[in-house]
């Protein structure tokens, strides 16, 4: 057994932090020669999964195995983590043809993963390995092998799952997102798996599930004098207002800070028609483009409202979308 040093210095503890993570990264490294037509063969028989990838494993391989099978689930590859204990009691009923298995151990001699090896076989379940020995018995059982194996584990013991683990669940990220690319999986398939979450608003909602319409839009005319303008700006309470010609097409806004520069340069500003005050030419997007588009646009011309148009050639106005209406839904 490896003894060693004692001590709590903090040279030591970094030290010891270091080899760690330089262990672990040299374990991925290694990992990167292996991949061939093993690796090819196991992302075929997963992309070809007319049911769904049941990933199997024990110990510190079992919560590896836990959090790949998240991993396919979210990237558009149903899977679910089976725990070989409860699958000889009963939970391998959750098999079925046409599902691809993944087992995942480390020594390929698990016992508990063992004793399922002649059920999955009989119902004809394709089997991956994921094992750091090939001449394991589940090593020799997968209709496919990866080779998960490491120089040394991390561990200054020798006795802890590190660097094996490490490369594990790389070499499982790897199989995953090969299998995202060759599927095709996009950002909108990814946001309809993750509704509930902040990336999920990003790429689900659109403009026109937030925007304002109706009266609530800011809306004047050219000849507008500016004291209605302001009490259109002030009744909406989005410090803005658009600016139509007589065919109702938008060609200018009038900002808060467009009638406060106005104040300091002329008199009796608010007697004045809108068109002499506002700025041409507003940025306007789409209904149909997606909230974060509409966040990036404010961002990049430092505005904080968008005129929306209906995306037919339109320049009228069917709605405005404000900085606020993305926090509240949590876009930004």
């Amino acid at each position: 057994m490896k003894k060693h040093p004692r001590g709590e210095g903090p040279e030591l503890v970094i030290r010891e932090a270091q080899k760690v993570l330089q262990i672990e990264a040299e374990a991925i490294q290694f990992l990167r020669q292996k991949i061939g037509e093993s690796f090819v063969r196991a992302v075929d028989l997963l992309h070809g999964c007319t049911g769904k990838v049941i990933v199997i494993g024990i110990g510190k391989s079992g919560i590896v195995a836990q959090k790949l099978a998240s991993t396919f689930s979210c990237t558009g590859t149903p899977a679910f983590f089976l725990h070989p204990a409860e699958g000889i009691h009963g939970d391998i009923g959750m098999m079925s043809k046409g599902d691809v298995a993944l087992a995942v151990s480390n020594s390929g001699e698990s016992l508990e993963i063992i004793q399922i090896l002649p059920l999955i076989k009989r119902w004809g379940i394709p089997l991956i390995v994921m094992t750091g020995n090939l001449k394991s018995l589940l090593g020799q059982s997968g209709d496919v092998v990866l080779d998960t194996g490491v120089k040394e584990e991390a561990c200054p013991l020798g006795l802890v799952p590190t660097a094996s683990t490490t490369a594990t669940l790389a070499l499982g990220d790897a199989l995953a997102l090969a299998l995202l690319v060759k599927r095709g999986f996009q950002e909108d398939d990814f946001a309809l798996l993750h509704p509930g979450g902040s990336l999920g608003r990003k790429l689900l909602l659109r403009v026109e599930d937030l925007m304002h319409r109706g009266s609530e839009i800011p809306l004047i005319g050219e000849d507008t004098p500016m004291k209605v303008g302001l009490l259109e700006m002030t009744s909406k309470r989005m410090g803005i207002t658009g600016v139509c010609d007589k065919h109702g097409t938008v060609v200018g806004v009038i900002t808060d800070g467009d009638l406060r520069r106005a104040l300091e340069k002329e008199d009796d500003v608010l007697n004045k028609q809108a068109y002499t005050i506002m700025t041409a030419n507003p940025k306007t997007i789409s209904k149909d483009d997606l909230a974060a588009t509409a966040l990036r646009k404010m961002e990049e011309f430092a505005i904080t409202s968008l005129f929306i148009l209906a995306g037919d050639g339109s320049q009228k106005p069917i709605g405005i979308i404000h900085m606020h209406d993305l926090l509240r839904a949590g876009v930004v």
